[in-house]
């Protein structure tokens, strides 16, 4: 039997390539948009890409499962409940799809994050035809349970969950494998998401916090209760999944500096996607900076930008800018184009550069001990801002500072802080795009770091 799990750092999502070399015949569990790795782990093995299994809609990332039927030939499956627009065969709980004689795959409906989420089971006659794992998509998690609020009123939701976990995942013999479709990153999830790629059922039984709660009641209340924020346009990823086949978001074109400059004129937003240190060093005025170097680009950037937007790219090098379209293209974002030679080609023709200070957390403090000081705006998660923050700091979440502008002083200057200077970046280029003078990004230290700076 071949298996193989596939992830998208940038995303936290796993996906899965699973097949019989014998037969020659394979399935795509859950694609991402990028649909290479599965080509060429194909390729290598010399198996066909006949099948395409959706666990459920997803409503954090944009599928490749348009892409990758286009390509193979694949026929597309998803549970019957999905009100899938496109061509598929649909499923019922209990179906099972052979790929030859020696592997096949059992689908085992688990609602909760979805009404038509599943699970799937795998078996391998060569090692007795049992189930071995389960790829158990957004139910059951590494440390962690799904989020039960991306699609009905959370309270069901969780109770749902509730009961596919323990009628039945946790039926499954404690060795049986579990093959989640998130790991730590995603927002599919809590902060309990392990970035371990696999555990057991056994393991998670033991060590798994949600599954310790074994009144319905008590874990719909504690599922209720931790949930962090929403993945950005859901109603829209989720559309571009259920709706048409989609096999492209975004052909961005190679623009000149002054190309570039006359989209931004028109109303393109410009993604700089270079280190936030390179960002603040010199960047072009109106942009905002999000690493395309740092997990979660994609997602950070789909937090604080139109879905409707029309996108321009500014990356270190020719070669990147593709690469961080097609990111941004999985969170359902289209790029129109981007910087042809990057920055090296806009200071060629000197044209206007805008600047932001950088400060670590010690020189924070010498500027806050004095007269005249910014206003620390701290842009972390609620969670982080109560584990520790600057005394006086206005919490802001970076996702909800677009929306939050009129709460923020402009008679003095302003210093984002976060935890490791990536979000603070993006939130402290988003103020100066909206006209804040003077603005300052804390680049170095953790906010909640604070406390034990002042104490020693």
């Amino acid at each position: 039997m071949l298996f193989r799990q596939i992830i998208h750092e940038d995303l936290g999502c796993a996906s899965y390539l699973v097949g019989d070399t014998a037969a020659g015949v394979a399935a795509v569990v859950d694609p991402q948009w990028d649909i290479d790795p599965y080509l060429h782990l194909a390729r290598l093995h010399g198996v066909r890409v006949e099948h395409v299994l959706e666990t459920h809609n997803h409503a954090d990332h944009v599928s490749g499962h348009g892409r990758l039927a286009r390509a193979t030939g694949a026929t597309i499956h998803i549970h019957e409940l999905a009100g899938a627009e496109y061509p598929h065969e649909p499923f019922a709980d209990g179906w099972r799809l052979a790929l030859g004689e020696g592997a096949s795959v059992e689908a085992v409906h688990t609602p909760g994050h979805r009404p038509e989420h599943t699970s799937f089971l795998l078996r391998d006659a060569g090692r007795g035809g049992d189930p071995w794992a389960v790829l158990s998509g957004d139910s059951l998690f590494v440390g962690d349970v799904a989020r039960p609020d991306l699609a009905i009123e959370p309270r069901q939701g969780a109770a749902e969950i509730f009961r596919s976990l323990h009628e039945r995942l946790l039926a499954l013999p404690e060795e049986t494998e579990v093959w989640p479709g998130h790991l730590g990153g995603s927002l599919c999830g809590s902060s309990g998401i392990d970035l371990k790629t696999s555990s057991t059922i056994g393991f998670e039984r033991r060590h798994n916090r949600a599954l310790e709660l074994d009144d319905e009641a008590e874990f719909v209340a504690d599922a209720v209760a931790t949930l962090g924020g929403r993945p950005p346009n859901v109603e829209h990823i989720v559309a571009l999944n259920r709706g048409p086949l989609v096999e492209s978001i975004s052909s961005p074109t190679r623009l000149t500096p002054h190309g570039f400059e006359a989209a931004i004129a028109t109303g393109a937003l410009a993604v700089d996607s270079r280190t936030n240190e390179q960002f603040d060093e010199a960047h072009i005025p109106a942009s905002i900076s999000a690493s395309a170097y740092d997990t979660g680009f994609a997602t950070k950037v789909a937090e604080v930008v139109p879905v409707d937007a029309e996108l321009l790219i500014v990356a270190a090098s020719d070669g990147n800018e593709l690469e961080a379209a097609e990111l941004l293209a999985a969170v359902g974002l289209r790029v129109r184009g981007y910087l042809g030679g990057g920055m090296a080609a806009w200071r060629a023709e000197d044209r206007p550069v805008a600047r932001i200070e950088a400060i670590d957390l010690a020189e924070l403090a010498r500027r806050l001990d004095g007269d005249g000081g910014p206003r620390v705006i701290d842009v972390r998660g609620a969670g982080e801002w109560e584990e520790g923050h600057v005394p006086g700091s206005l919490h802001v979440p970076f996702a909800e500072l677009r929306d939050r502008l009129d709460e923020l002083p402009r008679d003095r200057p302003l210093a984002t802080i976060c935890k490791a200077g990536k979000r603070s970046g993006l939130a402290a280029s988003i103020l100066q795009r909206e006209g804040f003078e003077g603005v300052i990004h804390v680049s170095r230290g953790n906010a909640a770091a604070w406390p034990a700076r002042t104490a020693s």
